[in-house]
């Protein structure tokens, strides 16, 4: 499992020229399933996320997370964070998991995430998207679980 965490003032996803999700002040998460990803593992990231303190507190110092400052995620699936670069100069997607379970572990982590009480928007799941987002910082943080 991977996800790349952007700190956003606000973005938007659309699909064909259609607005589909749309959050103000957060977090884009950018999600990645690997073979062998349990829901446990889902849990795990859930909690890490909610609780990640990369918004800024009133001294300016990194202290609070997005449930603090009442922010929402925008969850976007990203099998291109499984690629294998080691040989040749084309990607390889061997390490994504197939895409039945991959949408389906995807779909469990943004319920979790919205069940921890962060208002959790999400992608189409396979679809080529438009994504636009206002970074903030900018903050990038790249988390990997197994």
């Amino acid at each position: 499992m991977k996800a790349v965490i952007q700190r956003v003032g606000g973005a938007t996803l659309s699909v064909d020229g259609e607005l589909i999700s749309q959050i103000g002040k957060g977090l884009v998460v950018y999600f990645c399933v690997e073979k062998g990803d349990s829901e446990k593992l889902c849990g795990t990231f859930a909690n890490k996320l909610v609780k990640l303190r990369i918004f800024e507190d009133g001294n300016g110092k990194m202290n609070l997370s997005v449930k603090d400052v009442q922010g929402e995620v925008l969850f976007v699936s990203q099998f291109t964070l499984a690629a294998d670069l080691s040989a040749g100069n084309r990607p390889s997607f061997i390490n994504a998991e197939n895409p039945q379970r991959a949408d389906e572990l995807y779909r469990n982590t943004a319920r979790l995430i919205a069940d921890l009480g962060v208002p959790t928007k999400i992608g189409v799941f396979g679809a080529d998207m438009t994504i636009q987002q206002q970074n903030r910082g900018p903050v990038t943080i790249i988390w990997e679980g197994k």
